[in-house]
């Protein structure tokens, strides 16, 4: 049996407060915004929010370079990957079709199915290397 995520203030609060975000942001970031707009929401709860919608696909997740967990809202469906600026945030969806390729390979070489694997490219934008 599936567990069925209800859809409470807070989740929506969350996903709102993320679909009005330009790029990541990292959930302690989401909550001062929630909380600088009034919201009581707890930073718990906002931590909870985005990792359930990361799951679900309806938000994006990456880690940065630092190590701390990122989120934007999701605007492709299914699996995909990111070239991201380390300067100024601007993140790009890119084709992976190498990367799919060689993941699967190399899984099946080492007899491994159903592979999954997380790819972000992080550089600088043509803006930010001028």
């Amino acid at each position: 049996m599936t567990a069925v995520k209800r859809n409470t203030w807070q989740r929506e609060a969350v996903r709102a407060a993320l679909s009005e975000c330009d790029g990541f942001i990292s959930a302690q970031s989401l909550f001062s915004t929630l909380r600088d707009g009034g919201s009581p929401i707890g930073l718990a709860t906002v931590y909870r929010a985005l990792a359930s919608l990361a799951v679900e696909g309806d938000a994006d997740s990456l880690q940065s370079p630092e190590g701390e967990a990122l989120y934007r809202a999701c605007t492709t469906i299914g699996h995909h990957h990111h070239l991201i600026c380390r300067n100024c945030g601007l993140t790009i969806e890119i084709e992976a079709d190498e990367v799919e390729e060689w993941a699967q390979r190399v899984a099946s070489a080492n007899g491994f199915t159903e592979p999954q694997h997380v790819v972000d490219v992080f550089g600088l934008c043509a803006a930010c290397s001028a």
